[in-house]
């Protein structure tokens, strides 16, 4: 198959519809194939940080000043923290790599709105092998089943057909394809989905909400949590957002709503602790808290991090060993590679850095043939169910090609 071939079929899906951006090929024509050790020692590393991190919600949850003392929150983000009862999870992808001494380390989990799963799913499908296995075959069913026993639980009034809503930011195309797979995903289990953005919602005077008019019962949340909230810029001198105000009153019907067990929220919206970059600080500086299990995990899988405002004098440390990241950024946004930056820039990020919103996390030498591999896993109901291959020859950005992965069987 030629590129051009690849990007016609893509085209086709009728989901993917961009295999070139800014002129560049979008995708990796030829597939990444794992053993199934290696694949096994992926999932085993994700599934576990997954478990690291369901206890750190249970340490916050029970000693609420660390919301203030460790990690800064906003009066709104403690709100949405305080409403889901330390619930964070559905579904979230851990950024994993093999590294050149053969250790995986995970440098991110993004467990608020994970995407990428039409790209993992489609493409796999498209440069199917027989003679390999496909580790998103059952993805759809795993992700829907997840969404389905989450409102099974947590709704007073269970319909055999529940209104779903996708929420997300429609001025950004971003993730389209995602919000698509996923409409159609449902649509074919006989649920209704609505698509709009948190200001096409509505509270009905039953409790519940409503998107463009219709009642629904279950609402997928692909609009991150600190936009739900106050938004202030990481940078000392950055520029104020032009909505800086946080979605209070969309919010309040979203929380009241699922008090009421009249809405089940996909993730909830506890993931605005969880996505918090300063969680990965959180699991070195309070090691201790964690069980014999979890602590071993965080050490085998987690790179050091460190609060920058926990570090007398970070320009002291050789910057070719750490990568500074803000605690919202993601997608490659807000992260310096002091490797791959000049002792100007690295400086200057350091200087210009709100020390109680970055971290720095050790730098470690990812496998390297020509390109890096990124294996986002992704965890459903804390369950490895497949992932998401980017490569890149540095740092992944968004200039980083989607690849299909496959295992040996």
């Amino acid at each position: 198959m030629t590129y051009a071939q690849l990007a016609d079929a893509i085209v086709k899906t009728g989901i993917l519809s961009d295999p070139w951006l800014n002129g560049d090929e979008r995708f990796r024509l030829e597939p990444i194939v794992l053993t199934q050790d290696a694949y096994a020692r992926l999932c085993d590393a994700a599934e576990a940080i997954g478990k690291a991190y369901h206890e750190l919600a249970k340490i916050v949850w029970n000693a609420p000043t660390l919301l203030d003392d460790f990690f800064h929150l906003t009066p709104f983000q403690k709100l949405m923290w305080f409403s889901s009862g330390g619930m964070w999870h559905v579904i979230a992808r851990l950024d994993a790599f093999l590294t050149s001494d053969g250790r995986i380390q995970i440098c991110e989990m993004n467990s608020d709105t994970p995407s990428g799963e039409a790209e993992a799913v489609l493409l796999n499908e498209l440069l199917q092998q027989e003679n390999l296995t496909n580790p998103n075959a059952d993805f759809e069913r795993a992700f829907c089943d997840a969404v389905f026993e989450c409102y099974r639980r947590n709704a007073s009034q269970i319909k055999p057909n529940p209104t779903i809503a996708i929420v997300y930011p429609t001025d950004l195309p971003e993730d389209l394809s995602m919000i698509e797979l996923y409409r159609r995903w449902f649509e074919k289990r006989g649920s209704e989905v609505v698509l709009g953005a948190p200001q096409n919602l509505r509270g009905t005077k039953q409790g519940s909400v409503a998107l463009f008019g219709r009642e629904v019962d279950i609402l997928i949340r692909h609009y991150k949590t600190d936009w739900w909230g106050e938004r202030e810029s990481a940078w000392l001198d950055g520029e104020a957002f032009l909505d800086p105000d946080p979605l209070s009153t969309e919010l309040l019907w979203l929380i009241e709503a699922e008090r009421k067990g009249k809405l089940c929220l996909v993730n909830p919206f506890g993931a605005v602790l969880t996505q918090n970059k300063l969680s990965l600080a959180f699991l070195w500086a309070h090691l201790d808290k964690f069980s014999a299990e979890n602590q071993n995990a965080i050490r085998a899988h987690i790179p050091k991090s460190l609060r920058l405002c926990d570090v007398a004098d970070a320009r002291a440390l050789r910057k070719d060993d750490w990568v500074l990241k803000s605690d919202y950024g993601c997608e490659g946004e807000e992260v310096i590679v002091g490797k791959d930056a000049s002792e100007e820039v690295w400086r200057e990020a350091l200087r210009k850095a709100k020390p109680t919103r970055w971290i720095l996390q050790r730098y470690f030498d990812a496998e390297k043939d020509g390109e890096i591999s990124n294996f986002g896993i992704y965890l459903v109901a804390g369950r490895a169910s497949g992932v998401f291959a980017r490569v890149s020859k540095s740092a992944t950005d968004g200039a980083a090609k989607c690849a299909a992965t496959f295992v040996k069987p």
